[in-house]
């Protein structure tokens, strides 16, 4: 009897993960029949919409089906090739908040689905539309503050402006978040913004002065912020916040939680947009309307965000320089040691249009080796502030290394250059035909316990 029961326990042991097994692979097995309503509308929902909807950032909308019919083979072979949703960083290298990832499953749903006609299915499967705020990828702004439009010629490319958008409030206060939208023709490259901060009685009026500067025509800065009547009313000038709005393709305003980050906003204030970049337009001539959203809090941060940049114009050089000689792939690097504990927030890798691969990792003294990022196929058109899912803590005296790859040859599609020819940084040009190597860095001065604080955010900064 004894006998009995010990093989009847052997084989409940051996059954056990088979049955799990089983159940797993039961979970992800396909369905017979895969359908919009049921199937499809939810991952594009969930994954897609943010951006291909009608006030999104893509020129395709995928909330209904009759939109997402026309597109399923395409669709089908973007997700598959893993260029949509777009997320270059390779996750089994570091993962980081907020992924834009489909699992194997779901592209295999959707191949499915494109493969066998698309299919429709039952119209009560159909989920609810997700609702968006209108106007920002973030929430509801507490203000909003429209840039003056500006005229872009037919054909047109690389334009760099200064913007001043002044704000004048009730009473001093705080931003949680401050959010650049670009206007809806996607011609706005890049955007990197400071504050200026004026004391209320030095400045009578903050909307005086031109609102933008053309630095093709105003190339001295000087007269440049005179033009823009930046100065205070004595001549002096005010102070100047670094490094509060930004933008990217495809990049959300930066949101920390638990009082960490934020900007004290004056009364009387402007920002500053000291790079705007226009790229290049289609074949007829546009004005944009970009817009600031400012979300207000009413406590100060707690813990103030800082950050540096190795490589062009950074704090430590690249090496090789980077001189790219026609039909070459050349390798370069840049490397920091860090003068003090510090836990990074968010990471930024930077190159133009001959960029191939770029990964960055920190070497501790001991020798151990923290992975930070990697991007195995870069992608000009997607150049995101990666956020990690917890503070990553670097100790003092680490090496950080970033390593870049560029390909000026033929093969690379993305060669602004037929046949190529030799490119350079040209001084920290922010010329798209011209060559960047970055890597910039959010982090707080390390505390005791940083390495166990969540940077998820909820889907409202307020």
């Amino acid at each position: 009897m004894e006998l009995r029961k010990q093989k009847l326990y052997k084989a409940v042991l051996l059954f056990i993960p088979l049955a799990f097994c089983y159940a797993c692979n039961n979970s992800n097995r396909l369905p017979d029949r895969v359908t919009f309503t049921e199937h499809i509308a939810p991952l594009f929902y969930k994954h897609c919409t943010v951006c291909h909807r009608p006030t999104g950032m893509s020129h395709i909308e995928l909330v209904n089906y009759n939109e997402a019919k026309n597109y399923a083979s395409a669709i089908a072979y973007v997700v598959k090739e893993r260029l949509m949703p777009p997320w270059p960083a390779d996750p089994h290298y570091t993962e980081f908040s907020e992924q834009r990832l489909l699992t194997e499953h779901e592209i295999k749903l959707i191949e499915k689905w494109a493969a066998d006609g698309a299919p429709e299915g039952a119209k009560d499967k159909m989920p609810p539309e997700p609702e968006y705020p209108a106007g920002s990828a973030i929430g509801t702004p507490d203000l909003r503050l429209p840039l003056q439009p500006f005229f872009l010629k037919a054909n047109s490319s690389d334009r760099f402006l200064l913007v001043k958008v002044p704000f004048e409030l009730p009473r001093d206060t705080y931003a949680a978040v401050v959010e650049f939208v670009p206007g809806p023709h996607n011609v706005v490259h890049h955007v990197n913004g400071d504050m200026v901060k004026y004391d209320f009685d030095k400045k009578k009026d903050v909307f005086e002065g031109q609102r933008v500067s053309d630095m093709v025509n105003d190339t001295n800065i000087i007269d440049a912020f005179k033009k823009l009547g930046l100065p205070n009313d004595d001549g002096t000038y005010p102070v100047l916040e670094k490094s509060v709005v930004n933008y990217l393709p495809g990049v959300y305003a930066q949101r920390y939680p638990g009082g960490i980050g934020g900007f004290f906003l004056p009364r009387k204030g402007a920002f500053l947009l000291n790079d705007m970049h226009y790229g290049f337009t289609r074949d007829e001539d546009l004005t944009d309307s970009s817009y600031i959203n400012v979300f207000f809090t009413k406590t100060p941060p707690e813990r103030i965000v800082q950050e540096f940049q190795l490589g062009t114009v950074g704090i430590s050089p690249v090496v090789p320089d980077l001189v790219i000689p026609p039909n070459t792939i050349k390798k370069v690097h840049s490397s920091y040691v860090v003068p003090m504990d510090i836990s990074v927030l968010t990471v930024n890798p930077h190159m133009h249009l001959l960029g191939k691969s770029f990964k960055a990792y920190a070497v501790k003294p001991d020798g151990d080796t923290i992975r930070l990022i990697s991007i195995p196929r870069w992608d000009f058109n997607w150049q995101y502030f990666y956020t990690f899912k917890k503070m990553v803590k670097i100790p003092k005296g680490s090496t950080i290394t970033a390593e870049g790859v560029y390909d000026n040859t033929k093969n690379n599609l993305l060669n602004p250059y037929s046949p190529p020819r030799l490119v350079r940084d040209n001084n920290g040009s922010m010329k798209a035909t011209d060559e960047m190597f970055q890597f910039i860095i959010s982090y707080l001065p390390y505390k005791e316990g940083d390495e166990q604080v969540s940077l998820e955010v909820p889907q409202k900064p307020h």
